[in-house]
């Protein structure tokens, strides 16, 4: 796979030369700039990551629908359905880019994606919600350490906020309102925002031992820091590093700290406190549209799934009978 189809025929993937954002552009470069912009760097991110692994496979651009079809059925056992639906709406992404024919809208591809879903089914996709008694279960079990801190802070506003795990590590210190009910924090981009508009969510004051607001005060005191990423890595020895926690970095942190409080952490992922916050809600009887302000949903169609979990035994018929 060449330079020419990463980056100077492909605006989508490239990164912006250095010096780029403060000379005078062209037209033609203003257009490449302004595409470019138009996904998000994480975005970015993965539609390289997502090629990389298609050129290594031995895919070629451009690509015909047999090939992309074989690349699916090959790595059917190996990849989660939600993780193949994204390589093909990279695929998808490149070949319009470039203004090539797009085998992902074939139906040898479609069909192909479409079997592999029936054959697997999508369960495996979905991370296991984090339900609000064994959060608490696990918050009890924290140490008092800087990095015990650093998690509690992590998984309750995680958990409070609704936050996908890059939101979550994308905040910063100025993303921090203090008002009299809580916090506010402003979340500058989502998966769902691509354009940046930005959105704000409120961490209400807590009622339990367990306060969102309190946790995060507390790591703000050992953080001793006035600006930067909100989240980070802590070594060894509880020092502080300068860095920004990756995202997949909240999945390690919650599977570890489950573990120690005695829970079986399979199935558990980062995802899992945007889950978990979406069925307790709903468990507790708050309105959809309530949940929907707080993680972002779009529409009660997106929270169907926590819905049936969350009413699996609501007047189940076997504990009538049983």
């Amino acid at each position: 796979m060449s330079d020419l189809v990463l980056n100077r025929h492909n605006p989508f993937l490239s990164r912006p030369t250095k010096g780029e954002e403060s000379t005078d552009l062209t037209a033609d470069e203003a257009v490449e700039h302004f595409i470019r912009e138009s996904l998000s760097e994480n975005t970015r991110k993965a539609y390289r990551s997502d090629l990389a692994h298609f050129s290594g496979w031995g895919g070629e651009l451009p690509a015909t629908a047999d090939l992309v079809a074989r690349y699916l059925a090959d790595h059917a056992d190996m990849l989660a359905s939600s993780s193949l639906a994204r390589r093909i709406a990279t695929l998808s992404k490149v070949h319009e880019a470039n203004g090539w024919p797009n085998p992902c809208r074939s139906e040898v591809v479609r069909a192909t994606m479409r079997g592999i879903k029936r054959v697997k089914g999508t369960a495996q996709d979905q991370a296991r919600p984090l339900l609000r008694e064994d959060l608490f279960i696990l918050l009890d079990a924290l140490g008092d350490d800087v990095r015990g801190k650093r998690d509690r802070a992590l998984l309750l506003i995680g958990w409070a906020g609704g936050f996908r795990s890059s939101e979550l590590v994308g905040l910063d210190l100025a993303d921090i309102e203090e008002v009299r009910e809580g916090l506010v924090l402003h979340l500058r981009r989502s998966k769902t925002d691509q354009t940046g508009t930005g959105r704000k969510i409120g961490i209400p004051l807590g009622r339990t031992r367990h306060c969102p607001v309190a946790a995060l005060s507390a790591w703000l005191d050992a953080l001793r820091v006035n600006d930067g990423p909100i989240f980070r890595p802590v070594d060894r020895h509880d020092n502080v590093q300068p860095d920004r926690l990756r995202s997949d970095a909240v999945s390690t942190i919650l599977r570890e700290r489950l573990a120690r409080a005695g829970i079986n952490s399979e199935g558990y992922s980062g995802h899992s406190l945007r889950a978990g916050l979406a069925t307790s809600a709903i468990k507790a009887g708050v309105p959809t549209y309530k949940v929907r302000a707080q993680t972002g949903h779009a529409s009660d169609l997106m929270l169907s799934r926590y819905v049936r979990d969350a009413g699996l035994f609501d007047g189940n018929a076997a504990g009538a009978l049983l």
